[in-house]
């Protein structure tokens, strides 16, 4: 994963000073003018000038088969506007950002994940985008994309971290899915060893998605991972107990070390629950399609267990699942809001988009595909629409702080460690607390 300050290195003082002149020249005048999210396009289209566009995103093979065929119908209500394609698998994108970012030569759309939002919006290097229609979004949902400086990305939809459940891998196993509404950490770990022991080829299930797995678990302690003021929420004792569970679930329930090291680099199409080799991972609710395509079984969508069996704890919460962003730098100011407009507000995108950006972020254009969702997005947006009174239950998850993205390779790195037993639970716990609270100063 890319260390942000890297990209700070990289960019220096003189494509700062430029990123922030073009994004004064280019900001909006944030009046949020109401119209129908296909206005700005159809100015944008009647332009004589040809103009060509570069939209960067990552995700998993049907989600790229779908973003071109968005990529498509713009392109036909816009002929004048040409969008190229630029994707790949998370990690590899974020580096590949950075160094474009660096070099002076960014994409003009720019998928978004909140970890980086500030990382690039605090530096200058995004355009301001309140002259994107926002009038039909739930206030929370435009808030997850401003800063105090202004509006830097516009929320795609929503989703939750949950255990993705593959029914067929239990059947096998002879094991009865659990009752999510009432089940405990040490359920789930009896149950991951229960079918990792009677499965001839897959696991009970696999290392936890980060940071979001350690946020749930912090979250069912009244914690967070990073707090309103932008410092860690947690101690060594937090961070210990947690890897220590984990590690004791190695080789009883989960891969080697070896195999979660292969995991944690893997996108969805490879990962174990994509290839169909574990029984329950955490994923993003709006992963549901793509895991389902990937491995060809009807994955089902859990709570996370808790302490105490209550799901009023369970640490659960509604995250933007991307955001659409735009390069300061662009040279393209009107087409491309024109283009971000148009996703995120026409019912043509969100059609073909359904659940794969999460549940989407425009109301009306949320209801107005519901009874056309395909059967994943259907279980994703039953899901996400279940788990609404435990998520008002719970403290709302702060906005990552500046140097967030850092922290989770940083949580990676001495989580592996602690697997392959380089470090004790203990002691990864305090040098990853160190190395941390030194990342977001």
């Amino acid at each position: 994963m890319m260390n942000m300050k890297n990209f700070t290195q990289l960019a220096g003082a003189t494509m700062i000073g430029a990123l922030l002149l073009t994004s004064c020249g280019a900001s909006g005048n944030g009046n949020g003018n109401g119209n129908d999210g296909n206005g700005d396009a159809e100015a944008a289209g009647e332009s004589a000038e040809e103009v060509t566009l570069r939209f960067a995103w990552w995700g998993s093979d049907a989600r790229h088969s779908t973003t071109q065929d968005i990529i498509d119908a713009f392109e036909e209500e816009n002929p004048n506007i040409s969008v190229e394609a630029e994707y790949g698998d998370w990690g590899g994108y974020w580096d590949g950002l950075a160094t474009q970012s660096a070099g002076g030569n960014p994409p003009d759309i720019i998928q978004m994940d909140d970890k980086y939002l500030r990382e690039y919006a605090d530096r200058g290097a995004l355009l301001e985008l309140s002259d994107v229609d926002t009038s039909d979004f739930d206030e929370d949902a435009v808030n997850n994309g401003r800063t105090d400086e202004g509006l830097f990305g516009i929320t795609t939809g929503i989703n939750a971290l949950a255990l993705v459940a593959n029914p067929t891998i239990f059947e096998e196993a002879g094991v009865d899915m659990p009752d999510d509404t009432s089940w405990t950490w040490d359920e789930f770990a009896e149950l991951a060893a229960e079918i990792s022991e009677n499965h001839d080829s897959a696991y009970g299930t696999n290392d936890p998605n980060e940071p979001g797995g350690f946020q749930v678990w912090l979250r069912q302690q009244d914690k967070h991972f990073t707090t309103d003021e932008g410092e860690l929420g947690f101690d060594e004792n937090d961070a210990a107990e947690y890897f220590q569970f984990y590690y004791d679930m190695l080789g009883n329930g989960m891969p080697t070390a070896s195999e979660i090291s292969e995991n944690q680099s893997a996108g969805p199409d490879q990962s174990l629950m994509g290839t169909g080799q574990v029984a329950l991972a955490p994923w993003w609710t709006n992963q549901l399609p793509g895991l389902s395509e990937a491995s060809g079984e009807d994955l089902e969508l859990l709570r996370f267990p808790t302490q105490s069996g209550n799901t009023d704890e369970s640490g659960m919460w509604y995250k933007s699942s991307m955001m659409m962003s735009a390069s300061a730098s662009t040279d393209h100011p009107e087409e491309t809001i024109a283009f971000i407009d148009w996703f995120v507000n026409s019912e043509e995108a969100g059609q073909l988009n359904q659940m794969d950006r999460g549940l989407l972020g425009n109301n009306s254009v949320r209801e107005a595909i519901n009874d056309d969702l395909e059967p994943a997005d259907a279980r994703t947006a039953e899901f996400i629409a279940d788990i609404e009174t435990e998520v008002e239950a719970q403290a709302a998850e702060p906005i990552p702080s500046l140097g967030f993205s850092g922290l989770q390779e940083i949580l990676y790195r001495y989580e592996i460690q602690v697997f392959f037993e380089e470090m004790t639970p203990e002691e990864a716990a305090s040098s990853m607390i160190s190395e941390m609270e030194s990342e977001i100063q």
